[in-house]
């Protein structure tokens, strides 16, 4: 433990993480461009997003999930689908929540996590109702179906996120390495916790997931396909 804190304390953590991000976001940009402009501009988003994030681990899930070259689709799949959607909203939530609670306010611990949780719950849900509301559903229906399918999603994903950063982070600075680094590392801390809470609430017919990257209109990139199914639209 002390030899992962001297590595994520210093430059070198954050140098690594830059090398791998970088190149990623280029691959995910160029297969974006040249194969699959298809995709709406909402999961274009998503991925940049998600491998922004997270680097190769993002560009690994795009490309066994998220690709019109897929061999074929299932639950598993449509779970990394609707996990990268829900993380690109809640890591925009919890990079701005830690930054404003760090940054700005100087808060302690408590605060930070519940500044953080509730950004991170307002950014991750915003980014479900919109769509859904976009795509024709009603207000109230589309904050009713978001609430039942996201919350357990973003809840597993922002405990296991914080309880990560401030472990390793504890009082930290935003002008600390060790600030930066436990960022990174707590937010595909929680991709990986929140997998199996939405391949499980796909299995239980809560959420449908992110439509099949094959199925997409390949000429227009439609902005309404591909928006999650909850509730009565579940598969």
């Amino acid at each position: 433990m002390d030899m992962l804190l001297d590595f994520v304390s210093g430059p070198w953590f954050i140098t690594l993480w830059l090398a791998l991000m970088l190149p990623s976001l280029l691959v995910l940009i160029l297969d974006l461009h040249y194969r699959n402009s298809h995709l709406m501009p909402l999961m274009k988003l998503v991925w940049g997003l998600s491998v922004a994030y997270s680097g190769p681990i993002g560009l690994g899930i795009y490309w066994v999930a998220g690709r019109k070259e897929i061999s074929n689709d299932s639950d598993w799949r449509r779970a990394f689908r609707s996990v990268a959607h829900c993380y690109s909203g809640c890591g925009l939530g919890e990079i701005t929540g830690v930054a404003i609670a760090v940054g700005l306010l100087q808060a302690g611990n408590t605060v930070t996590a519940a500044v953080t949780f509730a950004l991170a719950y307002i950014f991750g849900f915003g980014l479900t109702v919109g769509p859904e509301i976009q795509g024709g559903t009603d207000f109230r229906q589309a904050i009713a179906d978001a609430f039942k399918a996201e919350t357990p999603s973003i809840a597993v994903m922002e405990i296991v996120a914080i309880g990560v950063d401030l472990s390793l982070a504890g009082s930290a600075g935003m002008g600390e390495w060790v600030f930066w680094s436990s960022l990174v590392i707590s937010l595909s801390c929680g991709l990986f916790a929140a997998w199996p809470v939405n391949y499980w609430l796909i299995r239980k017919g809560v959420k449908e997931g992110m439509m099949d990257p094959r199925m997409t209109d390949h000429g227009s990139g439609d902005e309404n396909e591909g928006c999650e199914g909850h509730g009565q639209h579940a598969h």
